[in-house]
């Protein structure tokens, strides 16, 4: 579903991302964990079309993002690290722009705005200004906008941030959903707890190169940490490869 083939960024003499070839199934909920600087965003906005890789492809359910790019981006559910938003709408006028923009029908609109916006907590605030929303409201808005046209990829940075501990669980369980109904996961976090107990297999990236990738197990195989907590595998293969 996503497919990275000698994906590279690189600024002047500096390689953000190094040559980097991975391949996520549908379905699959896929951890894409690393250091400060590794790359992980830079990878994520490539993989969303934001930025546009120096070499190599990225393939979004078979659609070279490159070569024919708003049919690409009308399979993926974007969502940033940071929620930048239109603060002068209020968050029922936002969904809707969003949803123009992805030519979301009306009639649809309608019932999928009303969904998402109950899913998130967010329904007594819909005609709020968005202006006064807390950042852990823009962070569920920003998440119910990128549901609405149902995509097939969601591609998100950092899902947790300036989430409480009930809005955690809730996007914990909502991802578990959406794959199940073969939805792909691409998820970039520094949150190690959550990656190791919803992603089937994560990816850890280091200076711009993918260093290691499965499933936890083969982490700690490949650490030669049996056993061990996700964090303490991360910091082993990270310090291995510097």
């Amino acid at each position: 579903m996503i497919e990275l083939k000698s994906l590279t960024k690189k600024y002047s003499n500096y390689k953000a991302v190094d040559d980097l070839n991975l391949f996520v199934k549908k379905g699959e909920i896929f951890g894409f964990i690393g250091p400060n600087g590794a790359g992980k965003t830079t990878t994520i906005k490539m993989i969303g079309g934001i930025l546009a890789p120096s070499a190599g492809t990225v393939h979004i359910a078979g659609i070279d993002i490159q070569q024919e790019p708003e049919k690409a981006k009308s399979k993926i559910g974007f969502i940033p690290d940071r929620p930048y938003l239109y603060e002068k709408l209020t968050g029922r006028e936002f969904l809707k722009f969003t949803a123009d923009l992805y030519g979301v029908p009306n009639d649809r609109f309608n019932h999928k705005a009303q969904q998402n916006l109950e899913m998130f907590s967010l329904a007594d605030w819909s005609d709020d200004l968005i202006e006064s929303y807390s950042h852990g409201m823009k962070q569920r808005l920003i998440m119910s906008a990128a549901l609405l046209h149902d995509p097939e990829v969601i591609i998100v940075d950092e899902p947790m941030v300036g989430l409480d501990p009930m809005a955690i669980i809730m996007v914990k369980d909502l991802f578990k959903r959406l794959a199940q109904k073969g939805v792909t996961v691409f998820m970039s976090t520094h949150t190690l707890a959550v990656a190791e107990d919803i992603c089937e297999r994560i990816g850890v990236i280091h200076k711009g190169q993918l260093i290691a990738s499965g499933t936890t197990a083969d982490l700690q195989r490949e650490a030669n940490v049996t056993d061990a907590a996700l964090e303490r595998v991360f910091l082993t293969l990270t310090t291995n490869a510097n």
